[in-house]
């Protein structure tokens, strides 16, 4: 049961993988278990719902039971095109977002960033040497800044969060939660190694 009530945790899986050959990179298995599906499993216990927004293999990602949101905006104009679809579809406070190719992000992070927002409506993780953006935690109220935002043209998911007043939240303490998977030979790189 999740402490937090009104979050939705959100697996992104919605982007292209070019780096990944275009393969559908949360399909991708790692230790016998999908990508989004480790992610999915580390947010389930730290959220009230989940969701997943992704723009392929839709049917597969609905026999999981789990909502699937695609973008309303075309051509895959990155990760906040999913979290725009996800704010206008889903009726939530507070958004925890994760990429689906984070399979590792840690079990408190829900905790961490609700104990370190204050009064900020966006905030992400930091592990001590780069920015997550994707990794955050998000109010509703950014929904209509973030259509604002995508309208004009603009992608940049670090430059959003900091023009919505955001800040980084520390990790830097546990920094390997947050080690992505970007080609297929970072995939079986980590099956060795775990």
């Amino acid at each position: 049961m999740s402490q937090h009530h009104g979050i939705t945790g959100v697996v992104l899986a919605g982007g292209k993988a070019s780096r990944m050959g275009g393969k559908d990179k949360g399909l991708q298995v790692l230790n016998g278990i999908p990508l989004w599906q480790h992610v999915a499993n580390t947010l389930i216990p730290q959220t009230d719902s989940l969701v997943i927004s992704a723009n392929r293999s839709l049917e597969i990602y609905q026999q999981s039971g789990f909502p699937v949101i695609q973008d309303s905006l075309r051509d895959y104009p990155g990760p906040l095109a999913g979290m725009l679809a996800v704010f206008q579809q889903v009726d939530s406070e507070w958004f925890l977002f994760c990429p689906c190719d984070t399979p590792f992000v840690p079990d408190s992070l829900c905790d961490r960033f609700w104990d370190a927002k204050g009064n900020s409506s966006a905030v992400w993780a930091h592990d001590g040497e780069r920015d997550h953006p994707t990794v955050a935690l998000l109010n509703r109220s950014l929904l209509p800044k973030l259509e604002d935002y995508l309208a004009a043209g603009e992608r940049r998911v670090m430059v959003f969060l900091r023009q919505s007043d955001g800040h980084a939240v520390d990790f830097s303490d546990m920094k390997p939660a947050f080690i992505n998977v970007n080609t297929s030979e970072e995939l079986q790189n980590m099956q060795e190694k775990r």
